[in-house]
C-alpha cells in the first residue's frame, strides 16, 4: 500500500475533519515538483489569462489595497524571481483541472483522505498553487467552500477565527454566497483575542469549519503552498441555506436563520436555493480590473 500522505491521522482528527480546526503533518515538500525549476515549467505551462497576480499594502486592515494586476509577457522563472522579490501574490487557481501533474495529486490527496476518513465523501475538488513574496499578506477573508492549506515552502502565519459573530454577520456571509461582493471584507485587530494562530512551516498542513474567516501573513521568505478546496453534502446544504437565506431577506424582508444537517427547513431552503438557481440570472461582483503589469517593472506596493 502505498505510504499516506499525512503522517499523523488520528481518531480525533477523522472525527473533526471538516468541522474542527486540525493541524496535521505532510512529506509533500520533499517532492521534486515544488523545486524552483518545476515552479518555473508550471508557470509556463499554465495558461496565463487564469493566473491571478495580486499585490497589496502592509496594513492587515486596509482591504482595499488589494490590486490585480497583469503577468504580461514574464517567462515562469521571471516571475518566480518576481515573487522572490517583489510583493505579489501568484493564484494558480484550480491547477489540477489544467495539468497532468496537479491532477494526479489532487487525487493521491482525496484518496488518502478516503484512506483514513470513508465517511466523508467529497466532490468539487480545487487544488490552487500559491507561490508568494516575503512579507505578502492575504487580506480577513472566508471562503464558501471547505479548505484545507498545506505549506511547502517558507514560513507564514495565518490566523483563523470562528464563523459567527462577531467575527462575520450573516448579511455578511449571505453576500459573499450570493456573489455580491469580494470574500474579503472589513477586520477589527480587537478579533484576534479570539483567533487561533498558527505558525506555519513547511510539512503542515491546518483545515478549518466551513465559513471560518481567516488571514495570512508572510515571513521573510518566499512561499508556495497548495489551497485545496471541497465541498461535502453537508457543506453543500450549508451553502445552499445561506443563499436560500440571502434572496429570503431581499424578497420578503425575512431574517432567516441557518439550520443544520437534514432539519426539514434546511431541506426546503435547499430546494428554494436550486429553483432559484436554475431561474435566475445572477449578477456576480465583477472581478478587480487590472491595476498593474509585471512585465513593465512598475514598482509595487512597500
Amino acid at each position: 500500500m502505498k505510504p499516506s500522505i499525512i503522517t499523523d491521522w488520528t481518531a480525533e482528527k477523522i472525527r473533526g475533519f471538516t468541522h474542527e480546526t486540525l493541524q496535521f503533518r505532510h512529506k509533500l515538500q520533499h517532492r521534486l515538483m515544488f523545486t524552483d525549476p518545476a515552479l518555473e515549467e508550471i508557470l509556463d505551462r499554465y495558461p496565463r489569462d487564469k493566473l491571478g497576480v495580486f499585490t497589496m499594502g502592509a496594513d492587515p486592515t486596509d482591504w482595499r489595497s488589494w490590486r490585480r494586476g497583469k503577468a504580461g509577457d514574464l517567462s515562469g522563472a521571471e516571475l518566480l524571481e518576481a515573487a522572490r522579490t517583489g510583493r505579489i501574490w501568484l493564484n494558480l487557481r484550480a491547477v489540477n483541472e489544467h495539468d497532468r501533474d496537479y491532477a494526479d495529486l489532487c487525487d493521491e490527496i482525496f484518496a488518502d483522505k478516503a484512506r483514513f476518513a470513508p465517511h466523508i465523501k467529497t466532490f468539487k475538488r480545487d487544488i490552487g498553487l500559491l507561490i508568494s513574496s516575503p512579507n505578502a499578506q492575504v487580506f480577513y477573508h472566508l471562503d464558501v467552500a471547505l479548505v484545507s492549506l498545506w505549506q511547502l515552502r517558507g514560513t507564514k502565519t495565518v490566523w483563523l477565527y470562528p464563523p459567527a459573530e462577531p467575527y462575520v454577520g450573516q448579511e455578511d456571509l449571505e453576500r459573499i454566497v450570493l456573489r455580491e461582493t469580494a470574500e474579503q471584507f472589513p477586520y477589527d485587530p480587537a478579533w484576534d483575542e479570539g483567533a487561533q494562530k498558527i505558525v506555519f512551516e513547511p510539512g503542515m498542513m491546518v483545515t478549518w469549519p466551513q465559513n471560518a474567516p481567516h488571514r495570512i501573513v508572510n515571513s521573510d521568505s518566499l512561499n508556495v503552498s497548495l489551497s485545496v478546496e471541497f465541498m461535502t453534502p453537508e457543506a453543500l446544504m450549508r451553502a445552499n441555506v445561506i443563499y436560500a437565506n440571502g434572496k429570503l431577506r431581499r424578497i420578503f424582508g425575512a431574517r432567516p436563520g441557518v439550520q443544520a444537517g437534514a432539519h426539514p427547513l434546511a431541506l426546503g431552503k435547499l430546494a428554494l436555493a436550486r429553483l432559484l438557481k436554475a431561474t435566475a440570472k445572477e449578477k456576480s461582483v465583477e472581478p478587480l480590473p487590472p491595476s498593474f503589469s509585471l512585465d513593465r517593472r512598475e514598482p509595487l506596493m512597500a
